[in-house]
């Protein structure tokens, strides 16, 4: 048998409830066109984490992966390669790479497809306090700033889905958008359904041939002081046409609050326009935080 080195690897990542099935098969979509990949073979990995161990804690799940991927660097040194992680999947990969910064000189790219990078909400909801139950707690860590500095050095996209004006019926728009990617959002489409959806597969391997494919994703200073308050989750764009204006910024932009029938507090940004540019909210634990915060925007860009 002749061994034959590939032209790279491309690891995929299958997410929470899930196996790899479908993820494989998103993979051998992939490399199937001659147009978005260099000419010779290509070895897929696409490790299957067990569906019952997807409930339970991320950790041994990271580790599996960082298992396989260093089992493969040993079976071909130097060889770059590509990254698809879909939903938890792409969590799994951030921190695998964080764990191995040697190795993102040879990362093609990344590709995140409906991952909940800055924290799933659903996850803050059922661990507000992070308390360790199951899954949640793993998944409502915001990683953004963790996946700026890899996308900083990594040609980093992001697919998203918007199937409800906000979500993709699972995860937040938000919280899958971070700075120093590129951002590309499907509308009527579904958190499983992006798994690989022929867009989706077109939008890869068009990002493998030209990484400055999608929108650029910038956040102003007034964002960024929203994100580094203690406890905020990105959030449903949901509630940003019921919510009341609580004050108007020198730049022609307002600042909306909103509570839920919980008494839950969100925050919205909106341009002159009237278009959300961002959502979140806070539990009753960081309400005082998210108050401070208002109040120095207003100090330092009300008007």
């Amino acid at each position: 048998m002749v061994n034959v080195t590939p032209k790279y690897i491309l690891f995929a990542q299958h997410g929470w409830a899930d196996t790899n099935s479908t993820m494989m098969a998103l993979a051998n979509q992939l490399v199937a066109s001659n147009t978005a990949q260099p000419e010779g073979c290509v070895s897929i990995v696409a490790p299957d984490l067990g569906y019952l161990q997807t409930w339970l804690r991320i950790t041994p799940l990271i580790q599996t992966v960082e298992k396989v991927a260093i089992q493969q660097r040993a079976i071909h040194p130097n060889i770059p390669f590509r990254i698809v992680g879909h939903s938890m999947g792409g969590l799994i990969w951030l921190e695998v790479l964080n764990r191995h910064r040697e190795w993102w000189a040879d990362v093609h790219s990344l590709i995140l497809i409906a991952s909940p990078v800055g924290g799933a909400d659903l996850g803050r909801m059922i661990d507000p306090f992070n308390l360790g139950i199951g899954i949640a707690a793993d998944l409502g860590i915001n990683r953004k700033p963790l996946a700026e500095k890899i996308a900083a050095q990594i040609p980093t996209l992001i697919v998203a889905g918007n199937s409800d004006e906000g979500s993709d019926g699972t995860v937040p728009v938000e919280s899958t958008k971070f700075a120093n990617a590129r951002f590309v959002c499907l509308p009527r489409v579904s958190h499983p359904v992006l798994r690989n959806h022929p867009a989706v597969v077109s939008i890869i391997q068009d990002f493998w041939l030209d990484t400055t494919l999608g929108e650029t994703i910038e956040y102003d200073q007034i964002i960024r002081r929203l994100h580094a308050v203690p406890g905020i989750t990105d959030a449903h764009w949901r509630g940003f046409r019921e919510a009341t204006v609580a004050m108007k910024l020198d730049n022609g932009g307002t600042i909306r609050t909103w509570k839920n029938g919980l008494g839950i507090d969100h925050v919205f940004v909106a341009s002159p326009e009237g278009k959300c540019l961002y959502a979140g909210f806070v539990g009753w634990l960081h309400t005082p935080d998210l108050e401070q915060a208002l109040t120095e925007i207003r100090q330092a860009y009300g008007v």
